[in-house]
């Protein structure tokens, strides 16, 4: 039974990863608390197990001194049982808590178990269960039964039943794990990730910066063709990622910020860290983005409170109250010459065309025009549309004649 005993404490701590010291403490422990039922121990006694780990022998002593009598195949061995197996549960649990605390952090890969009121249980390979809070779910992303899924260790919580672990898919540092992972300039140290900002689902901003001026930094993380940064795109279904290249000099970095925006002019305020950003009009709303990520993101990104102005409205600002109606007026009379100009130019252009027409067209004599007309065929238009087929149709006019006529046509549209 003893050898047993020892060979069952040896395939747990293969297969669950307990040590075999703390199974032989539980062990004894059990053993102890089944013996105490069956031996009279008075009050100033002493009692001791002990598991000899060469042999499997089990002893007992009595103010360190052997007993000899006690036949532990007897003793209360359904109590025994029951003791090792709650301290084997404890100690597993123990070890999973160790493990997991140290992972606390990092990415962790899994499989959808089952889902809980919005929550998302995970099985950790085998190891253990963890928890995706509904808070902690992108709004984009979907996941089914089975299905296998990456996530950030966010904390490890003690509990009665078990470590809880719980973790993250909208954590900004999921994405930087994402690209230690995929980028080995990062892992290796050679290009750092300096800031993120992450709306989760729908963008992210990633500033870098290469320690070594032979690496860019940019390019490390986007890859070949683009395959690192998509990679990691794919993995978080889809989210768009700026990378952006870090500048101590705040208004480079402003300007690579607000990408894919371009920045005509920035206004410092270094004492409240806040900034006016110029844009030509037609750049406010890239600037901005889509209900106002773009700008909100950048602003988190840099650390910087940033204001968007369009030209017109700094120019307008500039000159006051009084004189921005008439700013405004000027610059609406502009672009409605600029329209007006564009509509002329459309409307000759369109003259042009039509003042070409079949007569002048080369080898379309009078005879030909006609069988053209009666045909249907009445523009030039009408020629390249009806194509060698349809003209070949009318009589008089052969293969040669109809490439010919939609050769010469073609010369006339270009």
């Amino acid at each position: 039974m003893s050898q047993e005993l020892l060979a069952i404490i040896e395939q747990i701590e293969r297969e669950k990863g307990i040590k075999k010291e703390v199974l032989i403490s539980a062990v004894e422990s059990a053993l102890l608390s089944a013996a105490k039922k069956v031996i009279d121990i008075k009050p100033e006694e002493e009692l001791k197990i002990q598991l000899d780990t060469n042999t499997g022998k089990i002893k007992a002593f009595r103010n360190n001194e052997e007993i000899t009598s006690i036949d532990f195949g007897r003793i209360a061995a359904s109590t025994a049982r029951q003791v090792i197996i709650q301290k084997m549960r404890e100690a597993e649990k123990e070890v999973v808590f160790n493990e997991f605390q140290g992972r606390v952090g990092e990415i962790v890969s899994g499989t959808v178990y089952r889902f809980e009121k919005g929550n998302i249980v995970i099985d950790l390979l085998g190891k253990a269960e963890g928890i995706l809070l509904k808070r902690e779910q992108s709004p984009k992303e979907e996941f089914r039964q089975g299905q296998r899924i990456r996530a950030y260790v966010v904390e490890v919580r003690k509990e009665v039943k078990g470590p809880q672990i719980i973790l993250s898919r909208t954590h900004s540092n999921l994405v930087k794990k994402l690209f230690e992972l995929e980028v080995p300039e990062i892992y290796e140290g050679i290009v750092e990730i300096k800031f993120i900002s992450r709306q989760a689902g729908e963008r992210t901003k990633i500033a870098v910066w290469s320690k070594n001026e032979k690496v860019d930094s940019v390019g490390a993380c986007v890859g070949m063709r683009g395959n690192r940064v998509r990679n990691i795109v794919n993995e978080l279904q889809g989210e768009k990622i700026d990378i952006v290249r870090y500048n101590e000099d705040i208004r480079e970095y402003i300007k690579a910020a607000l990408s894919p925006a371009e920045v005509s002019e920035i206004k410092l305020d270094k004492e409240h860290q806040k900034a006016t950003v110029i844009v030509a009009d037609d750049q406010l709303s890239l600037a901005i983005g889509k209900h106002g990520q773009n700008v909100r993101l950048a602003s988190r990104l840099i650390g910087w409170e940033l204001d968007i102005r369009t030209k017109t409205q700094a120019a307008a600002e500039a000159l006051g109250p009084k004189e921005a109606p008439k700013v405004a007026a000027e610059e609406k009379t502009e672009e409605k010459k600029e329209a007006a100009e564009a509509e002329e130019k459309k409307k000759k252009k369109k003259a042009k065309k039509e003042k070409i027409s079949l007569g002048g067209l080369p080898g379309v004599g009078e005879k030909t025009l006609t069988l053209l007309k009666e045909s249907g065929i009445k523009t030039i238009d009408d020629i390249l549309k009806a194509k060698a087929e349809g003209l070949t149709q009318i009589k008089g006019i052969g293969v040669k004649k109809a490439e010919k006529l939609i050769q010469e046509a073609k010369k006339l549209k270009s």
